[in-house]
């Protein structure tokens, strides 16, 4: 595989700050804000970062090798693509061009159910390798349908959402309209005439939709009662009833994600589920919460010999990645960073971004004479 690496952008911050130029400010802020006053979201990374790690200089070192074998399928980096909603506002496309720079890559996809691409276009742009993440519908029959939607395009992974029980209060993407119901504001419409690549290309691409949930809309809803619509058909507060019924029902991987506790991690290991996500949502659903490092160190060694522990939230860098790894996850995921990505380079964005990560993990694990990923807690300064 030919891999993208722009020069001009070796960082996420880089990308960030590309991305902010090119997009809206209401999409923007939609990406990366938090709720309340963004304080988790910025403890999350800040936390990672006071992880240190420990190098050996004096052995003999053969190199080193990033794949990573997850639910019996190997990988070529220890990293994958958490679940974005509205994926195309920020960007036109954006979630057909990181699925498809995914499978490029050999790293595990994962398909919001309010992505603005369809379960069948993500499954043909990764042959079927990509993975689902479940808003749990308040209507069984709903549920199942998509299950088994999921099931028919080959998907191997399930994703169930335990860290969505409520909608967040987000300030920004009140004041900006994006709420539900989301509206369009003046300020909005100036917004995107200041940004013309962005509005040309949306243009050309058609308005986001959630290409997913289409056949279930009604016809002629406006933006307005698209949100009422959306609010009553998802109920996101999971128990342990609505686990068994999809457990049941899918006889591939479940994974739980949003598990921070040791109780819930107990609950759903009970349930027959096959690995959990220790996750806050990026930061956007509890500010007085912790960080994703903190539970994710007890919670590894706790059950990290009994399921397969992984994290999300808050990782914008390799260094990053190969903290968490030490830490004690098995396999991380981002979202945000590959969204600056594509906000920054478009249709390149996902491959460059990808490559980049690639590389400065790989430096991290060379840095300290690291062969393979699983060897990464050995470095772990205590």
């Amino acid at each position: 595989m030919s891999e993208v690496f722009n020069s001009n952008y070796p960082s996420i911050e880089h990308l960030r700050e590309k991305a902010r130029r090119r997009v809206p400010r209401f999409a923007f802020e939609y990406l990366e804000g938090g709720c309340f006053s963004n304080i988790n979201l910025q403890r999350n990374t800040d936390e990672i970062r006071q992880v240190q790690l420990r190098p050996w200089y004096l052995r003999d070192y053969p190199g080193s090798d990033l794949k990573t074998e997850l639910f019996g399928i190997k990988y070529d980096a220890p990293f994958g693509v958490s679940p974005i909603g509205l994926q195309g506002l920020i960007w036109p496309k954006a979630t057909e061009i990181i699925a498809k720079a995914a499978h490029q890559h050999n790293l595990p996809f994962t398909l919001s159910t309010v992505a603005t691409a369809s379960i069948e276009t993500v499954a043909e742009l990764t042959q079927g390798k990509a993975w689902f993440q479940l808003y749990h519908p308040a209507e069984d029959s709903l549920r199942d349908k998509l299950l088994q939607r999921v099931k028919d395009a080959g998907f191997p992974v399930l994703v169930i959402l335990a860290d969505t029980p409520t909608f967040a209060y987000r300030p920004k993407e009140i004041r900006n309209g994006l709420s539900i119901p989301p509206r369009m504001t003046l300020r909005n419409v100036i917004q995107m005439m200041l940004h013309p690549t962005w509005s040309f290309s949306q243009l050309a691409a058609g308005a986001p939709e959630f290409k997913t949930m289409k056949p279930y809309l009604p016809k002629g809803l406006n933006m307005k009662h698209l949100g009422l619509f959306m609010n009553k058909t998802f109920s996101g507060r999971l128990n342990p009833a609505k686990i068994s019924a999809i457990r049941e029902r899918w006889k591939g991987k479940l994974v739980v994600k949003g598990v921070v506790t040791e109780e819930d991690a107990e609950t759903a290991l009970g349930l027959g589920v096959d690995g959990f996500i220790v996750s806050n949502h990026g930061g956007r659903q509890l500010d007085a919460g912790q960080s994703t490092i903190k539970p994710l160190t007890e919670l590894a060694k706790k059950f990290g010999h009994r399921t397969t522990v992984m994290l999300d939230s808050g990782l914008r860098s390799g260094p990053d990645v190969a903290c968490a790894l030490a830490s004690g996850a098995k396999f991380t995921f981002m979202g945000r960073s590959f969204m600056y990505g594509v906000g920054a380079l478009g249709k390149d964005g996902a491959d460059h971004t990808m490559t980049m990560l690639k590389r400065q993990i790989k430096q991290v694990m060379e840095q300290v004479g690291c062969e393979r990923v699983a060897d990464l807690p050995k470095h772990l300064v205590a």
